[in-house]
């Protein structure tokens, strides 16, 4: 195995166990290494680069995050050409960047653009479709367009549910965002039993102290709440509490 290959692999590692900043270190020596073996325009390079700069987004320095993000994208652009699904996979990297940075605009065609490129050519019911539809309305949810982002967070729970089953926790993963976009518009009668839906999966995934379920819990009590229905409010924040208190 090439040294490159062997950093990259110690990054994730590394990162996985909490230590960012030797992350980070390593991270910037991949590149370096990556760009000595390969040269500069390699798709290597181009992972590399992509690492560290989720890496930079993690540590808050998104300046030099998008940097890394661009470059990385002007790489896979030069080999693969613009309609590829590496090229896609920049594309999304960017747009969550750009959300982060409060460029909805931007965002939004960076989404558009990699969603667009993974449906024709990985097809409507791939996973890679199913996380740029959840991530453009996650997008028009923080935009306060709901009406947009109620059909993306559905159809990302249909290809998910076709690809890993309809009690897998991607689904309820979904099914909370959803909850969540109904919940901000006052629309409690349709959250409810989506929240519902996802508990349920998550209690039967992961266990009924599992931290979660606790933020299903959570968000459920906001609604009830809400709702007026303050005795149910109680109750799951209070079964919410005693889930924290065990975990810690």
């Amino acid at each position: 195995m090439k040294p490159w290959k062997e950093i990259n692999k110690k990054v994730t590692a590394i990162n996985s166990n909490g230590k960012h900043e030797d992350a980070l270190k390593l991270a910037q020596k991949s590149f370096q290494v990556a760009t000595s073996e390969y040269g500069s325009s390699h798709p290597n390079v181009a992972v590399a680069l992509s690492k560290l700069a989720g890496l930079y987004k993690e540590k808050g320095n998104l300046a030099k995050a998008e940097q890394a993000y661009e470059k990385a994208l002007e790489i896979r652009e030069k080999v693969y050409g613009h309609d590829d699904v590496n090229v896609a996979t920049s594309l999304n990297d960017l747009a969550v960047l750009y959300k982060a940075q409060g460029d909805f605009f931007e965002a939004e065609s960076m989404h558009k653009k990699a969603l667009d490129i993974r449906e024709r050519l990985l097809g409507k019911y791939h996973l890679d479709v199913a996380v740029s539809l959840n991530n453009l309305a996650v997008l028009y949810d923080s935009w306060r367009k709901h009406q947009e982002a109620e059909p993306l967070y559905q159809r990302a729970i249909e290809v998910i549910e076709k690809n890993k089953g309809s009690t897998h926790p991607d689904v309820a993963t979904l099914l909370n965002n959803l909850g969540g976009l109904y919940k901000s518009q006052g629309l409690f009668d349709e959250a409810e039993p989506i929240y519902q839906r996802a508990l349920a999966i998550r209690k039967k995934a992961l266990g009924a102290n599992h931290p979660l379920v606790g933020l299903i819990l959570r968000n459920l009590g906001t609604l009830y709440k809400r709702a007026g229905k303050l005795t149910k409010a109680t109750k799951y924040k209070e079964e919410e509490r005693r889930i924290r208190a065990k975990n810690r």
